[in-house]
């Protein structure tokens, strides 16, 4: 028996990015486990992607490149060869590109976050097609534009430092869940006396063990932040010497802040003014007495109208009070702006050799595929190609999304390893490899590791790489660049540039054989300054949203929907939604992982006690959430979890796999964030009412 052991790294959307060791014999994957020598992953994986087995070698794997037989959404299918397969979507491609190419639109996220399997052979084939482009926003587009208008770039305190904080801000997550490895930092730092408090409307897993729990209204988190400016500036709780070296705007900022009073935000953000007071003072005081104090900001703040903002008003405390002097210090977003990826070299946005064509928001995907040509939109989408994205599950205002995919006359291609909600959709269903079954070169947002992905088992039936789908796509097309003849090892040699100084050692020869190779970046990024803004500085003022036409200093922006801002809207929808990760699930994928599926159980509703009695709603009941956009049903779970006023979904489920046939983006809007174009999955309200009992149920004991 031949056993080796291959170097991975999980490709899922996720901050950890994990370095991964499968077990291979005879050419079979039996297991999968965290590199123990990894300094974040420490030998420790997720419940999810420990059961990547499993899902490598489900019977329920597309293996065969397949034609819709039935109506659209039925999933009815017959087996085809892959000549036929290409050959169809050319002849449909082909004519619709003569007309207008950008009639045809490429839909794809963070399926894989692989920098060679995301985006680089497929990019090249829709810039050299000349198609749509698609303006990837649908997760956290909004706070990355407030983050940079702030600091700079996508650049804060690493994960590895957290563990030497003395106070640490969870604001907006819940990384039990969803940042596993940040989460056993944060809990090293609790044993060594930090003090750990959770920022959320939500009493999550990570809520109930961290000190303290502040549990605001959703949308609400950039007035939380202004107050605790207030407080910090009115205590005198400051860095003079940093603010003074390092900030831009200190005296607006000032004057700003006086207006949020403790008493404003609390009323603003439904807590008391004491929290408010009190955080403040803790995080400033702490700070003062020169121990590190952190914020791991997560992207729950800035799924709401002010999503934005939100993450610029956080991104100003650390200057505040000089948190940046330390490593462990400071503030993560994402780490994601220290990589220096070779991104044009992968897509080569020069095919599209000077041709314009239109940009199509990834979160308005309802709207836009049942527009009709205007001068306005442009040409009809006349043809969708779905990888590495489960629209029908994750877009917002699903039965728009639905009706568009339904359309007969919409040419839709599809490339899944199962057979998702979108995949029941498409004309032409493709086989895609798994992670164990290509190569892929990743960076992190979450770390400073790049990391290597090694092929550990031959394609499983029939699949192909995202890469070669597309290659031979181009092929069929007529695309005769040598670009797409580049091999997969080519490509991510190519995926960081190796003249940048925090990647001056990257080679991929070497990267492949160790796994991951960290950035060479300094301990504390911003101690002395440095700031990659306009000005070189932290930018409490920043001309640059000025000239974009926004507020130049940290604001409040109300969320579109919630009692306070919309009362009338209120009347009918009175609770408020959010709907964050399930923790089994990673947005739609592992889904369809029977064991994990089993421990979620189905569908929930949390909701407080307050708000069930009045319903009529007992824990174990069946809930239907509705408002005016959809409704889907869940089993409500009464519960202190939930704050009064609002419910909480855990998601994402497939539509196929609930009892109803949806999911909590029925009742999602399609409405965008300040800036970033971002959507505004928790700026929802909704009303709830007892459910009829589901067949077979009727006398449910409680």
């Amino acid at each position: 028996m031949s056993i080796t052991q291959v170097r991975a790294a999980c490709p899922h959307d996720c901050p950890d990015t994990c370095a991964i060791l499968v077990t291979v014999e005879d050419g079979v994957a039996t297991a999968v486990r965290g590199d123990p020598e990894h300094p974040t992953t420490a030998g420790v994986l997720c419940t999810k992607v420990s059961r990547y087995v499993e899902r490598t070698y489900s019977p329920d794997r597309v293996l065969r490149p397949m034609r819709r037989v039935g109506k659209k959404g039925e999933g009815k299918f017959e087996q085809i060869s892959w000549n036929e397969a290409l050959d169809e979507i050319a002849n449909r491609l082909k004519p619709i590109a003569e007309r207008d190419p950008q009639a045809i639109l490429p839909y794809s996220y963070c399926g894989t976050m692989g920098l060679v399997q995301g985006e680089s052979m497929s990019l090249r084939f829709f810039n050299k097609l000349g198609a749509s482009l698609l303006d990837r926003t649908i997760c956290a587009t909004a706070g990355f534009t407030g983050y940079k208008y702030t600091i700079g770039a996508s650049i804060g305190t690493d994960m590895e430092q957290f563990q030497d904080a003395k106070l640490i801000l969870i604001w907006g997550g819940n990384p039990i869940a969803s940042n596993l490895h940040f989460w056993m930092r944060a809990q090293e730092a609790k044993r060594r006396g930090a003090k750990l408090i959770a920022i959320d409307p939500y009493r999550s897993l990570t809520a109930e063990k961290c000190h303290q729990h502040i549990a605001l209204l959703p949308g609400t988190d950039s007035a939380l932040a202004l107050g605790m400016m207030h407080v910090l500036i009115a205590e005198d709780l400051l860095d003079h010497a940093y603010i003074a070296d390092h900030t831009l705007g200190f005296d607006q900022l000032k004057e700003r802040a006086a207006e949020w009073t403790p008493e404003r935000t609390a009323d603003t953000c439904g807590i008391s003014a004491q929290e408010v007071v009190d955080l403040a003072r803790l995080y400033g005081e702490t700070a003062k007495c020169g121990e590190p104090v952190a914020i791991r900001c997560n992207y729950g703040v800035q799924r709401a109208k002010g999503g934005g903002m939100a993450v610029r008003n956080m991104s100003c405390l650390p200057a505040l009070v000089g948190a940046w002097r330390h490593a462990a210090g400071g503030i993560q977003l994402s780490t994601s702006g220290s990589f220096p990826a070779n991104r044009a070299l992968l897509q080569r946005p020069d095919l599209l050799a000077g041709r314009k064509t239109r940009t199509i928001n990834m979160t308005t995907i309802g709207d836009d595929l049942l527009k009709e040509a205007s001068p306005e939109f442009g040409p009809k989408v006349e043809a969708v190609i779905v990888y590495n994205a489960n629209p029908l599950a994750i877009a917002p205002d699903s039965a728009k999304v639905q009706a568009g995919f339904e359309r007969e006359d919409l040419f839709t291609v599809v490339m899944e390893q199962f057979r998702t909600d979108s995949a029941d959709y498409a004309d032409i269903l493709l086989p895609a490899t798994t992670q164990l079954e290509h190569v892929d070169a990743h960076l992190a947002y979450g770390h400073l590791y790049m990391m290597a992905n090694n092929a550990a088992i031959a394609p499983l039936g029939e699949a192909k790489p995202n890469t070669e789908i597309f290659r031979l796509l181009a092929a069929r097309m007529g695309f005769d660049d040598p670009c797409f003849q580049e091999s997969d090892e080519e490509l991510a040699a190519q995926a960081f540039d190796k003249t940048h100084a925090r990647a001056i050692h990257f080679d991929w020869e070497s990267l492949k054989q160790k796994g991951w190779q960290k950035l060479n970046m300094p301990d504390a990024p911003f101690a002395e300054g440095g700031f990659p803004t306009p000005s070189g500085k932290c930018e409490f003022y920043s001309s640059t949203m000025e000239r974009d036409g926004l507020d130049p200093l940290p604001a409040y922006i109300a969320p579109y929907e919630s009692v306070a801002s919309n009362p009338q809207l209120a009347k009918k929808y009175p609770l408020a939604m959010i709907s964050p990760p399930a923790r089994n699930f990673l947005n739609s994928t592992f889904v369809n992982v029977q064991s994990l599926r089993a421990t979620e159980g189905e569908p929930h509703l949390d909701i407080h006690p307050f708000d069930a009695a009045p319903r009529g709603l007992n824990h174990g009941d069946m809930a239907r959430i509705f408002n005016d956009r959809g409704s889907f049903v869940a089993k409500a779970r009464v519960t202190e979890k939930a704050r009064p006023g609002l419910v909480v979904g855990l998601s994402i489920w497939w539509k196929k796999l609930a009892s109803d046939g949806k999911n909590a983006n029925e009742v999602t809007s399609q409405r965008l964030t300040d800036m970033g174009r971002a959507p505004t999955f928790y700026d929802t309200l909704v009303q709830v009412e007892k459910a009829a009992p589901r067949p077979g149920h009727e006398d449910t004991p409680h």
